[in-house]
């Protein structure tokens, strides 16, 4: 546990925590089936019914897991730390850097899902009432249990930036279901049929991209070996062109404070690179997220950008096209030469509220 002024009060919640029920006829089945990346799973029987009240309030919070993987992804870049250490990855993370990951975690999700978490008592967080503990391991059931979480519930987490994925899983911790081994610490581990009776909210859902792991080692190193931050951006967006490039990824490039900066126009890789052929979408611009998806290119989402590489289009030829300032565009085939320099995509509306590509339009919901 750990104490935040920024947490919420505990109003309307009461202080009890929750024994595993009792009963020797009382087991937890199979809980939710795997599911693509990101998706929602559809309940099946739970015998625990404090675990299944826990499991569709987290549900309720947060359908698509859209909240959790943006605090898996704000967690590790919060570790990064990229705009003043250069670092993406988790093997440039020093040892105790990768050991306080747990707790950031836990901090960050209390922080993010203050409809539903609130303080713990005896351990990290009450959810409608039932003391859970927040556990963490970049492996699945590597969880470590301490003796005051046996018999409670456990909100098990795990997540990869290599491989690009999230888990949380709901569980009681019964003794029948913990390995007898202990470490020196007394916490033990949840044996293969504890693991097996997570109840897994999401499994192996996709994190949000953190592109410099994505693309080639080589090209990444020439990006990093070039001497100011905006010779480096303007490389990025050159290199890593029709894949989602967040800030976060722009302010470890340029690692500088005014990393925005070297995006826009105005001396910045909008427009050097504009005269490449390279354009370049924000995901904050309601017409920057409909010329990407007209192209055909990855669709960038609040915060992100997307850089393309385009050619002048005739009417008959075959792939997507778009019209931009009147003019016919679309994105140039691999090896294809700029012929003229991209356009300027209006500044129409910020993005306010959700979007979402439908039928090839854009539109507001």
């Amino acid at each position: 546990m750990h104490d935040d002024s920024s947490f919420l009060p505990l109003d309307g919640f009461t202080d009890a925590a929750a024994p595993a029920p009792q009963g020797s006829d009382w087991q937890t089945e199979a809980l939710f089936e795997l599911v693509p990346a990101g998706a929602a799973t559809a309940p099946l029987d739970i015998g625990d019914p404090i675990v299944q009240e826990i499991v569709s309030s987290l549900r309720q919070a947060d359908p698509q897991g859209e909240r959790f993987a943006a605090v898996f992804r704000a967690t590790f870049d919060q570790l990064y730390d990229g705009q003043h250490t250069g670092r993406y990855c988790w093997d440039q993370l020093y040892k105790t850097e990768k050991t306080h990951f747990g707790t950031l975690i836990e901090i960050n999700l209390r922080r993010a899902f203050g409809d539903v978490l609130r303080d713990g008592e005896l351990l990290d967080y009450k959810i409608n009432g039932y003391d859970v503990d927040c556990k963490f391991s970049q492996r699945s059931g590597g969880w470590m249990l301490p003796p005051e979480a046996l018999g409670h519930v456990i909100l098990a987490c795990t997540a990869s930036d290599q491989a690009g994925t999230w888990s949380v899983g709901v569980v009681r911790a019964r003794p029948e279901i913990c390995r007898l081994s202990v470490n020196r610490d007394g916490k033990t581990a949840l044996s293969p049929k504890g693991i097996a009776e997570i109840a897994w909210l999401h499994k192996d859902a996709e994190l949000p991209p953190n592109v410099l792991l994505k693309v080639d080692p080589a090209v990444v190193a020439r990006i990093f070996s070039l001497p100011t931050g905006q010779q480096r951006v303007n490389e990025l967006f050159r290199r890593v062109t029709n894949h989602r490039i967040g800030r976060n990824t722009v302010a470890t490039v340029a690692e500088q404070d005014d990393y925005m900066k070297r995006v826009r126009a105005n001396g910045g890789a909008r427009s050097t690179l504009q005269a490449e052929g390279i354009l370049i979408a924000g995901g904050d611009y309601v017409a920057h997220r409909a010329v990407a998806h007209e192209l055909g290119a990855p669709v960038p989402q609040p915060g992100e950008f997307v850089s393309i590489r385009v050619v002048p289009a005739e009417s008959g030829d075959p792939g997507p096209i778009a019209e931009i300032e009147g003019s016919l565009w679309r994105c140039a085939s691999p090896g294809e030469s700029a012929t003229a320099a991209a356009p300027t995509i209006p500044a129409s509306r910020r993005v306010s509220v959700e979007t979402s590509v439908d039928d090839d339009v854009i539109r507001l919901l």
